[in-house]
């Protein structure tokens, strides 16, 4: 269990007040009973200046400050500068609820910074853990939690980091011999880390030590360094794998629609010429019969009349002429004298 502390009136507080008193009652013994009264009002002195130093403390912006007195709980401290029952009546404990804590798995961050180094030796333990599929990774993880409630952390357990590590441990293990090696290499990272904390966060409320779970994370998850060339070559692989599938996709989605726009341009086009021979063709059915009702009521005019409105248009696409004379029995040729008026506007 981390050692929290109690604010001015601690423990070495008390050794030296202790100390000082055996050193009293020494010259007490050795001066006599004539020394008395002044040793008592030293004394008194002393532990009025002991009491009065020790009835203050002080708690930080990120901290709450658990207060008990003759052992039990007697309340919360806000931050800022707070008086108590001196000689150990009222006992503060510091826990920093306003920070967000954090463990790690696997490795240890030795100098923090911009450019922050890690060790990682002595905690393959940690690290190496056995997939579904009877294969090793090296998972390299952090726990982030907060202190929700800081009585039932300091109180409720004897260790809650600790406890707090193994659950942790325990449920990552869960998770990843669940999993196969490629998914926990690859795509299932974020999902199992999602898994563990839930099932962190349930266990610890079964347990009960108000913590709250914010985040679990994957840093690093590599095969063993014997293998892991052969590892990197499949990633390699699933990369390529899934990138020509994308490509794929990027494809489909630009032909697929041109051709649909196509053929329903087809279609309209077929459906527009449909729908113009069929007009066509009540309009042709339409012309007969109205040129069938003149006929029928004069035979002669409207055939006289159909001849010449037919000869009107078949003429002047003839390039020559002839007309038949029955009586002479010879062709009289019609003079082409359009064409030579043609000729002659050129």
């Amino acid at each position: 269990m981390q050692d929290w502390g109690q604010g001015p009136s601690g423990q070495d507080l008390e050794k030296k007040v202790i100390e000082i008193t055996d050193q009293i009652k020494k010259k007490f013994k050795s001066s006599g009973p004539k020394s008395f009264m002044p040793l008592v009002i030293v004394i008194v002195i002393i532990a009025i200046i002991i009491g009065g130093y020790s009835s203050m403390y002080e708690v930080d912006t990120e901290e709450t400050g658990v207060v008990l007195r003759f052992g039990k709980f007697a309340g919360f401290s806000d931050p800022g500068l707070h008086f108590k029952m001196p000689f150990g009546i009222d006992q503060v404990y510091l826990v920093p609820t306003g920070r967000v804590l954090k463990e790690e798995f696997g490795y240890r961050t030795v100098t923090p910074g911009v450019r922050t180094t890690f060790n990682k030796q002595g905690l393959e333990e940690e690290s190496l853990t056995l997939t579904g599929d009877l294969n090793v990774s090296d998972v390299e993880w952090i726990v982030q939690f907060q202190v929700a409630d800081p009585f039932k952390y300091i109180f409720r357990i004897k260790d809650p980091v600790g406890t707090i590590r193994d659950i942790s441990e325990a449920m990552v293990r869960k998770a990843i011999g669940n999993a196969d090696v490629t998914q926990v290499l690859t795509t299932e990272r974020a999902s199992l880390a999602g898994t563990i904390q839930q099932d962190l966060q349930s266990t610890l409320n079964q347990y009960d030590i108000g913590v709250r779970i914010v985040t679990v994370k994957f840093q690093d998850v590599n095969p063993p360094d014997p293998v892991k060339d052969a590892f990197n070559e499949v990633n390699e692989a699933e990369q390529q794998k899934e990138s020509l599938i994308f490509q794929a996709r990027e494809q489909f989605n630009r032909e697929v629609p041109r051709a649909r726009g196509e053929a329903k341009r087809s279609l309209q086009e077929a459906e527009g010429y449909k729908v113009e021979r069929i007009n066509k063709a009540r309009g042709e059915t339409n012309r007969f019969l109205a040129l069938l009702t003149e006929y029928k009521k004069a035979p002669e005019v409207t055939r006289r009349r159909i001849h010449i409105e037919t000869l009107e248009e078949v003429l002047p696409k003839l390039d020559e002429t002839y007309i038949m004379d029955d009586n002479n029995g010879g062709l009289l040729p019609f003079l082409p004298l359009r064409k030579t008026m043609e000729g002659a506007a050129k």
